[in-house]
């Protein structure tokens, strides 16, 4: 019985301590004094996790982030405006990171027979290496494959499916 209320002491004293330490006032680096309560405690935890978790990523998360795909449309090798933007920002990446090599996959959708699907991936993926090679990535670092329309992103018969698969993906080789 007298541990039961010993242990009844112990957590409200915890409890009790907690709550005074939540409270206690912080002067910024502005000069400003401001409570130190639960939630910059745990935008203070959530800032380091973040930070962990952005150094545990790898090159390919990092290239992931900055985008590895690039959309094409219906029967075209053509780089429009938002594929050389992103292409633009992978050209970044790639620079900074020059021990890496890369591959890029070709990709179409399911319309069209094997042999054409496999040249028009070559396509794309050519015109992806070659921009990248204007951007000053060095063309030894990059290798070019078609998979044709053998490996979609999204299964389907439809106009949405369709244009997802239409792609070139830069991966880490």
């Amino acid at each position: 019985m007298n541990y039961k209320i010993i242990a009844i002491i112990g957590a409200v004293s915890l409890l009790s301590a907690c709550e005074t330490a939540s409270q206690k006032v912080v002067t910024s680096s502005t000069g400003t004094s401001t409570k130190s309560g639960s939630a910059s405690v745990s935008s203070s935890v959530d800032k380091k996790k973040s930070l962990f978790a952005q150094a545990k990523q790898t090159a390919a998360d990092k290239l992931i982030a900055v985008g590895d795909r690039v959309l094409f449309g219906y029967d075209s090798a053509k780089l429009d405006t938002s594929a050389k933007i992103l292409l633009d920002a992978q050209s970044r990446f790639l620079r900074a990171n020059t021990d890496l090599n890369f591959v890029i996959e070709g990709h179409c959708d399911e319309r069209g027979t094997r042999e054409y699907n496999l040249a028009l991936g070559e396509q794309r993926a050519t015109a992806v290496r070659d921009y990248l090679v204007i951007q000053g990535i060095d063309p030894d670092r990059i290798k070019v494959i078609s998979y044709g329309k053998e490996k979609p992103a999204v299964v389907g018969s439809n106009s949405m499916a369709w244009s997802k698969n239409r792609r070139a993906v830069t991966i880490i080789d």
